[in-house]
C-alpha cells in the first residue's frame, strides 16, 4: 500500500486571473512520489505569493522572483531512517518554480530551506524537502558553510530541548541579481529560531561567502 501526503494550495498574490478567484484553495496528494502535480494549471499570470502547506513545512512562493518569500518548519527529535542518496530536486507542474538550468555551471547551490537532515525520519518526508518550492539560490561557500552549521546545531537543540520552530524569511534588495534564466538571487536569509520555553535566537546570513562561523550571524530580534 502507497503511503500518502498531502499538499494545499492557497493563492495571494494579487496578479490571479479572475476566473481563478473561486478555486483559491485546493488538496492534492502524490501517491508514487513521482512529479508532485496540483490541480491548477499554467495558463495565467506569475504570482508573487502562493502559500503551499505540506506535512512538514509551509511556504509562501514568489513566481516572478521563482524562488521562496519565507519558509516555515519544525525540527523535531528523531531517528534517522531514511538516505537522501540518488533524489533529485523536482518541479511543480503548476506553479512557476527554478529548475535546473538556474543552478547549471555557476556558484549558486539548491540551498535546502526546510533541510533534508531534519526530515530523514521516512523516506516520505526527505522526499518532501527535494521540491523546487523549498529550495533558493544560495552562495555554494554559505550552503556548505556557515548555513549547514546552524542546521546541525538546530537539530542538537532540538534532541536537548524539544521541538524548535524555524522561520526564514528571504531578502531581496533593490539591486539583487536576476540570472538569465529567470531565477533571482536572494540577497540574503533570515532565520529566526523559536525554543520550547519561549525563547528565540535570530540570525542574518548575507549570501555570499561566509567570513564567520555562524554565531557571529546572530543579531537581536527585534
Amino acid at each position: 500500500m502507497h503511503k500518502y501526503f498531502f499538499f494545499f494550495l492557497i493563492i495571494i498574490g494579487s496578479c490571479q486571473k479572475e476566473e481563478n478567484k473561486s478555486n483559491n484553495k485546493a488538496s492534492i496528494d502524490e501517491p508514487q512520489f513521482n512529479q508532485l502535480e496540483i490541480s491548477q494549471q499554467l495558463d495565467r499570470d506569475k504570482i508573487d505569493s502562493i502559500l503551499v502547506t505540506t506535512n512538514i513545512f509551509e511556504i509562501s512562493y514568489n513566481e516572478v522572483f521563482e524562488q521562496p518569500n519565507w519558509v516555515k518548519y519544525t525540527v523535531r527529535d528523531i531517528v534517522k531512517n531514511a538516505d537522501r542518496d540518488g533524489m533529485n530536486f523536482y518541479t511543480v507542474d503548476s506553479i512557476y518554480t527554478s529548475d535546473d538550468n538556474d543552478y547549471y555551471s555557476n556558484r549558486w547551490d539548491r540551498g535546502h530551506m526546510a533541510p533534508a537532515g531534519s526530515f530523514n525520519d521516512s523516506y516520505e518526508n526527505l522526499y518532501s524537502t527535494f521540491t523546487y518550492l523549498n529550495v533558493a539560490l544560495q552562495y555554494d561557500d554559505l550552503n556548505r558553510g556557515a548555513w549547514v552549521d546552524l542546521e546541525e546545531q538546530v537539530r542538537e537543540w532540538a534532541d536537548d530541548y524539544g521541538d524548535i520552530d524555524i522561520e526564514i524569511y528571504l531578502e531581496f534588495n533593490s539591486n539583487h541579481i536576476a540570472l538569465e534564466t529567470g531565477a533571482h538571487v536572494p540577497t540574503a536569509f533570515y532565520k529566526f529560531v523559536f525554543f520550547p520555553d519561549s525563547s528565540k535566537k535570530c540570525f542574518y546570513f548575507p549570501n555570499v561567502s561566509p567570513e564567520k562561523v555562524w554565531t557571529e550571524y546572530e543579531i537581536e530580534c527585534d
